[in-house]
């Protein structure tokens, strides 16, 4: 199966993409409107677009004129996602907001139906309730002080995860009323990115002056992280749309994604801490450790239903 090794790249990408995000977050931003990123990918989706329109040789300019305008929504839709991602990062850690957007393969499953006609049971319905019981054992478990903190956390993520998957979801409906290929799909797409991103920080003057800062601050050290996340990004992005296209459902494809990524991601916390603290930066009490575990098994058992 040709999709569930584009997953398999996906997840690999997706957890390195949201460490060296945390990283950056934390040692560059130091926490404190991180989501001034944007900056630098407003730019670099734009110059990612025109190189891929240059390999596909513009073939997507024969396309309905509709359906180019919704693929650059798509693009757009995520580059908005980033909000939401950048907050939650700033509010938690990687492992949890790992936990916290497992609602994805629950959002991919009900809007599929309602967008995709694609079918949906019983016993997919009590997966639902499996994978929503993670994100609330880890808030339960959470002191009473950090709770409104978590919360806060799990808003953001839900937003993220709810942004994201409408705009899959777009991508996925316009390649299959089309023949347009996927490398123009893809620029098209890229271009909507940076689009959003150049929007985004024309509206916020305040996060273009953040960027400056910690550019001047960090003597250019920055780009070289971001330029890491921008390929671990650009990985998971390709990857994980193309996955979503040949996999018998896109449900299917984010549940097999998304039941691996919380176990990479929480076992490369535990493997990052140890060797490098300022990049891992998880908790390895016994109790936050035992805690994860089992939201992480709650999460693989949901998402292993909802194949059924």
């Amino acid at each position: 199966m040709d999709w569930l090794i584009l997953v398999l790249f996906a997840v690999l990408a997706g957890s390195s993409h949201i460490y060296i995000d945390n990283y950056i977050s934390d040692f560059y931003f130091k926490g404190r409107l991180a989501v001034a990123q944007k900056m630098f990918f407003a730019f670099a989706f734009i110059v990612v677009a025109i190189i891929l329109a240059i390999i596909s040789g513009f073939d997507f300019l024969g396309v309905d004129i509709k359906i180019i305008l919704f693929l650059i929504l798509s693009g757009i839709c995520t580059s908005l996602a980033g909000i939401p991602y950048y907050k939650a990062l700033e509010i938690d850690d990687s492992t949890n907001l790992g936990i916290f957007i497992q609602v994805a393969p629950v959002l991919y499953l009900v809007l599929g139906w309602l967008f995709l006609g694609e079918s949906i049971s019983l016993l997919q319905m009590v997966a639902f309730i499996v994978i929503m019981v993670a994100p609330v054992l880890i808030v339960l478990t959470t002191r009473k002080r950090s709770r409104k903190i978590k919360l806060r956390a799990i808003f953001y993520a839900f937003l993220y995860v709810l942004i994201s998957v409408s705009s899959n979801l777009i991508f996925v409906k316009e390649n299959s009323a089309t023949e347009i290929s996927f490398l123009g799909s893809m620029t098209l797409v890229m271009f909507g990115k940076g689009i959003g991103n150049v929007i985004i920080m024309a509206l916020r003057p305040k996060w273009v002056k953040r960027f400056r800062d910690v550019y001047k601050a960090s003597r250019r050290k920055v780009l070289k992280p971001l330029m890491g996340t921008l390929s671990f990004s650009l990985i998971k992005d390709f990857t994980y749309r193309g996955a979503l296209l040949l996999a018998p459902s896109v449900a299917l494809a984010s549940a097999a994604a998304d039941s691996t990524e919380p176990i990479v991601i929480f076992f490369m916390g535990i493997i990052l801490t140890l060797i490098w603290p300022k990049f891992g930066r998880e908790k390895l009490n016994r109790k936050s450790v035992l805690v994860h575990l089992a939201a992480t098994v709650l999460v693989v058992i949901g998402v292993a239903l909802l194949q059924f």
